[in-house]
């Protein structure tokens, strides 16, 4: 299958030159456009919630989508890295005509999968290591990151339970039904017992906290 891929930002602007050209480009290359997909939408939207991401999800091996320019897929160089990435990974060629882009199964598409690939490792990279130094110099400055030590959630999904949870350690009832009984984790049952015996001194029974079983 040839697709036509048409996106053009704004109404006033026309798709018909695009179509001219997608049309053009076809018949002097002996190709048939099976179906043309049209959408008046910035690039910066992703291409997922596009039309074009209707069409990445059916296209198959040896389809064709063709295209204007590559600034036709997205507005950032990541976004149409990650669109040719996937048509790459399902085996479909994008060809544009402007800046002449032949992505399929030769050497050429070889290599700019690793480079896609290769640029979004030191992105990502690049990210975390920005992420780690903003930490390290909010440390140095002073700032206290996470939550205080001490200091517990204001919407811990326990407060209030007390009594019920010393009833319940009480029948012995382990605390991994603790915790599917309130909806949480079993370390969080064992933290908020340790942390009420510790604050409210012993409201429950050290020696049935003790005893209560894990599971």
């Amino acid at each position: 299958m040839v697709y036509g891929y048409i996106r053009v930002s704004s109404d006033k602007q026309t798709v018909e030159n695009q179509r001219f050209e997608i049309s053009n480009f076809a018949k002097n290359h002996n190709l048939h456009v099976d179906g043309w997909i049209e959408e008046t939408i910035s690039g910066v939207k992703n291409y997922d919630k596009r039309e074009l991401g209707k069409l990445l999800k059916k296209v198959k091996k040896d389809d064709l989508i063709i295209c204007a320019e590559l600034s036709r897929l997205g507005r950032n160089l990541f976004m149409i890295m990650e669109i040719l990435n996937l048509c790459m990974s399902r085996e479909c060629k994008v060809w544009t005509i402007k800046d002449n882009y032949r992505l399929g199964e030769d050497i050429q598409s070889k290599v700019l999968a690793f480079a896609f690939g290769l640029s979004a490792e030191i992105e990502r990279n690049l990210i975390s290591q920005r992420t780690r130094e903003a930490l390290a110099r909010k440390r140095a400055e002073g700032v206290v990151l996470g939550r205080p030590k001490g200091r517990k959630s204001s919407k811990v999904k326990l407060s209030g339970q007390e009594e019920t949870i010393r009833t319940l350690l009480q029948r012995k009832v382990p605390k991994t039904k603790i915790a599917k009984i309130f909806g949480v984790n079993r370390m969080t049952v064992d933290s908020f017992i340790r942390q009420r015996l510790k604050n409210e001194q012993s409201i429950l029974n050290p020696a049935l906290v003790a005893a209560a079983p894990n599971s």
